[in-house]
């Protein structure tokens, strides 16, 4: 989903209708400042998203650059893809 570009000066005189379509449609805005960006508004539940990638990508990060923990930053890898394809696995019932 890509984000509309609005300024600042259209923002303001229109807060109330952008923070409805953002919640209730999810849809995206990059508010500008001469025509460079400067912000986002966006929906709570892309915010948590947002949040949650970060953190993944964060921990991932930290563990990838200790000396010796490959092992770490490898098992992450492999917990990654298991989300990934979760429901897709063999069936292990008994």
């Amino acid at each position: 989903m890509s984000a509309t570009p609005i300024s600042v000066a259209k923002a303001k005189s229109h807060i109330s209708e952008l923070i409805a379509k953002s919640q209730y449609s999810h849809e995206r805005f990059i508010i500008t400042k001469r025509d460079k960006p400067v912000a986002a508004l966006v929906s709570l539940d892309d915010l948590k998203i947002l949040e949650q990638h970060e953190e993944k990508q964060g921990l991932a990060a930290i563990a990838g650059k200790w000396q010796g923990f490959e092992e770490v930053a490898d098992a992450m890898g492999e917990i990654e893809s298991l989300r990934k394809n979760a429901g897709k696995a063999r069936d292990v019932s008994l």
